[in-house]
């Protein structure tokens, strides 16, 4: 610097909040007092420059010359518009120094007695680079809980063959320090990254029903890898976790900066999921098992909506000794008239009956919550993929006979080879645990749905296949009765009820896999070894980190009250105890490449190859919403990694010499997803078009496909009638009370048939917390820190992205209108926007948000 000059720079802190009481938690870990600015100041923190220029050379490692230390100081921050009323700013001052020049890091040392999180910090008209930032976004605890230096980069992107070479032990020890030792029991305030397997779900010290299988790490069971918390082992299983307590659920270790930021909306949804697990979950169930309750008509349904359900003064007493009064008004809406309410779901919003209908029923499976299982039938009858020397003869019992008059003129094979036959074929991934989920109160099928693609566009189903596991044994096969449209009589009650056991298997396959296997749990490895091998002045690391915000925090927090041993998931939804051991029989079937939206929909029929259409493909059912605009979503994300991409890889051979970037995508493929290693599937890493590709599946996983999935859940599901998740007795036969009760008071038949009162209210609570967006949301092409990089064709090249997305958002918008796709809004009249790019905060059934957040 010139002679007499200092360097100027603006810190912002981030305050801590204080968070709602209650829930019993006396850790201190979770409710803490909001830190004061005089906390900070004076000798409590410095900030130290590291040249990016000059290096001091001591003994074999070379690293940059460090500055003399300064402090912060008040500043007015009156000036600084962007600042929110939760940040602080403050000034620091640095004295002049030749031996540093250009700063490319700095170090903070906290030694002050509580943490605090540093935002960003910028240095003004630092010669010859004007600005430079520091995007930190970390929380900083005093100095004694590490046994090295916080140190922070510019924004400034490196290939690790081009950092300067004074900053490069200072990149390497960051990312030794990331991956910890791999022992003991992480601490709240630790920040490494390590593998686990899925061994925390049971509790057998509690009781042996509570054990589970380990998940991960066996051929019978594997799983993609999890955070590591190194809690000790259960005393019954040294295999298996022991568990937090459920009043600490929030407690539970991941890596510090991956816990939920203190914003009031998002700290109260995790508060209304330990809510609902710790003080409503049980209270709800004592009450239940002393006073069975049910529904008796589907008004009975709707007065959850309109009225509220009246709760005993016992039971809300027992609840508001566990629950916070804010989450009883503000999540559960219970007050002092007693009454839990619950908003109108999006599906019964414009007609409360449009949900029966067949159209209805069809049109969610490509435009629902769960529009990822329908496929081109290609054989007739429907064939299945079990092995027969395991499980006999599982071919489909649906004949000619059972869907010809519904074909429009057609004959089968005719309708086959014009590709006019779907299937919702749920059969094979539920048949072989049928047998035992049929021992739980669980009384229920594996189901398949053949429907035929009509001249609008829309769907007709044509006949349900409902499968039993042979009472003889699996060796001789299924025992399958086939159910047919009916419009009268108890004829169309019993069909109706097959639509309600098809609708029980898709909400079981939906939450389980298309929810959480396929976006929460298979994006979590790849959170982790981002963090382990990809400094964060790597460009893919920048590229790819707004897409993990949260996911740690949430998957952690459902281990602990949502998929674990006797959880809300296994309280719900119909596979009971076996739901998580299920699921990862069925990752066995999971390809990476085959999670791409293109491969995907190529893979289930759906579309075919057409390089004259756009996209390369083209769809068979030209009007499925999920589809349309998650090809538009798809390609905008894939030209925003490539131009990315190409930015800082020029050629292949870039890639292939990219230190950094070989050991994360090894480590992905052999630790993080170990026990798919040996797949040859695995793109090589050796050229940009597998970068490009397999960045982009990133992306859309953890953003559009997660959004697809999550949140449509009560606006589709809030309804229980609509979407059942489990069934409590098998198809009534004649001759029998259940079939004259299913004559004589039909809708009472039903609901004593699907998802009991209880199950419903516990149900529908958890997924309108799911439901809901948070007012810190940040959605795909956008951003929360505008400095997220210093290099200006990427900024330009994001801003490009954003724009693009603004544009698809108005076409969906636009498709909603035309009369002609009758699937974009069907009978409920309920417009797709599960795809349209943001949304407002709450449950609003549109909004992409950048990660797997919630």
């Amino acid at each position: 610097m010139e002679s007499g000059k200092k360097m100027n720079g603006v810190v912002i802190l981030t305050k801590r909040n204080i968070l709602p009481m209650g829930l019993n938690d006396t850790t201190g870990s979770v409710v803490e007092p909001a830190a004061a600015a005089a906390d900070i100041l004076g000798p409590e923190v410095s900030l130290q420059l590291v040249s990016a220029v000059h290096e001091f050379v001591a003994g074999s490692g070379s690293k940059g010359n460090v500055g003399e230390p300064a402090y912060l100081e008040k500043l007015d921050a009156s000036n600084i518009p962007t600042l929110s009323p939760r940040d602080s700013a403050f000034k620091v001052t640095f004295a002049k120094d030749e031996a540093i020049g250009v700063p490319g890091a700095l170090i903070i040392k906290n030694s002050g007695t509580t943490e605090f999180y540093v935002k960003i910090i910028t240095l003004v008209d630092v010669p010859g680079e004007g600005h430079l930032h520091f995007v930190c976004n970390s929380w900083v605890y005093p100095f004694t809980k590490y046994d090295y230096d916080r140190v922070f980069f510019t924004n400034k992107s490196y290939l690790p063959s081009e950092t300067p070479e004074p900053l490069r032990e200072y990149r390497g020890q960051e990312l030794l320090n990331l991956r910890g030792d791999g022992a003991g029991e992480r601490q709240e305030w630790d920040r490494v990254y390590d593998y686990a397997y899925y061994n925390d779900l049971g509790n057998p010290d509690k009781s042996s029903e509570l054990a589970r299988q380990t998940l991960g790490g066996s051929g019978n069971f594997p799983y993609p890898r999890r955070g590591r918390t190194g809690r000790p082992p259960t005393q019954t299983d040294p295999s298996c976790e022991s568990r937090l307590n459920l009043a600490r659920s929030l407690s539970i270790y991941v890596p510090r900066d991956e816990r939920f930021n203190h914003v009031k909306m998002t700290d109260f949804l995790a508060y209304g999921l330990l809510s609902l697990a710790q003080g409503i979950v049980p209270a709800l169930k004592s009450y239940f098992d002393e006073t069975p309750g049910e529904f008796d008509s589907f008004q009975d349904v709707l007065e959850l909506y309109r009225g509220g359900l009246k709760l005993p003064e016992a039971l809300l007493d027992t609840i508001k000794k566990d629950v916070p009064s804010e989450m009883l008004q503000e999540i559960f809406r219970i007050d002092g008239g007693q009454f839990i309410k619950f908003p109108l779901p999006h599906v019964i919003k414009e007609d409360t009956s449009a949900w029966r209908t067949d159209e209805e029923f069809a049109r969610e499976m490509v435009a629902g919550v769960n529009p990822l299982v329908i496929r081109r039938l290609e054989e007739f009858p429907p064939a299945s993929k079990l092995d027969p020397k395991v499980y006999g003869n599982q071919t489909s019992k649906i004949t000619e006979e059972h869907i010809q008059k519904n074909l429009d003129g057609l004959a089968v094979h005719e309708a086959l080879k014009n590709k006019r036959l779907f299937i919702l074929d749920l059969h094979d991934s539920f048949m072989p645990y049928l047998r035992r989920i049929n021992t739980t109160p669980t009384k229920t099928y594996a189901t398949r749905t053949l429907l035929f693609l009509k001249d609008d566009g829309t769907l007709r189903p044509l006949a349900i296949e409902l499968s039993l596991p042979h009472p003889k044994g699996d060796l001789y096969g299924s025992v399958s009765k086939v159910y047919t449209p009916a419009e009268e009589g108890v004829e169309s009650t019993i069909w109706q009820l097959a639509k309600a056991y098809v609708a029980v298997n898709d909400s079981g396959y939906h939450q389980l896999i298309s929810h959480w296997l396929h976006t929460h749990a298979v994006i979590e490895p790849f959170v982790i070894v981002t963090n382990r091998q990809l400094s964060v002045v790597h460009p893919i690391y920048k590229l790819l980190q707004p897409h993990f915000r949260d996911t740690m925090n949430i998957n952690a927090l459902a281990r602990q009250t949502l998929i674990n041993a006797d959880g809300i998931l296994e309280l719900t939804v119909f596979p009971r105890k076996y739901a998580m051991e299920m699921s990862a029989v069925i990752y066995k079937d999971w390809v990476f490449p085959e999670q791409t939206l293109p491969a995907d929909l190529l893979k289930r029929g759906v579309a075919v190859k057409d390089p004259n259409s756009p996209h390369g493909l083209r769809l068979l059912i030209q009007d499925y919403p999920y589809a349309v605009d998650g090809l538009e979503i798809w390609s905008a994300i894939k030209s925003w990694v490539a131009e990315y991409c190409s930015y800082y890889y020029k050629t292949d051979d870039v890639i292939q010499n990219d230190s950094e970037l070989q050991a994360w995508w090894t480590e992905l493929v052999e630790v993080g997803h170990g026990d798919k290693k040996n797949q040859p599937w695995w793109p090589k890493m050796q050229t940009r078009e597998e970068l490009v590709e397999s960045c982009t599946t990133v992306i859309w996983i953890a953003s559009a496909l997660h959004a697809a999935v999550n949140f449509g859940q009560y606006p589709y599901a809030g309804y229980s009638p609509n979407r059942p998740t489990t069934s409590r007795r098998f198809m009534p036969v004649m001759g029998t009370p259940e079939y004259e009760q299913l004559r004589t008071d039909p809708e009472k038949g039903f609901l004593e048939t699907i998802t009991a009162e209880l199950q419903t209210l516990i149900g529908i609570s958890l997924i309108e917390i799911l439901s809901r967006h948070t007012s810190d949301e940040v959605y795909l092409g956008q951003t929360d820190t505008p400095e997220w990089t210093a290099e200006a064709d990427a900024l330009q090249a994001f801003e490009r992205f954003g724009k693009k997305l603004a544009v698809i958002g108005d076409r969906i918008m636009s498709r909603n209108t035309d009369p002609n796709l009758k699937n974009r809004v069907g009978p409920v009249k309920f417009p797709y926007t599960l795809l349209y790019p943001t949304s407002e905060k709450g449950i609003t059934a549109m909004g992409i948000p950048n990660s797997v957040s919630i």
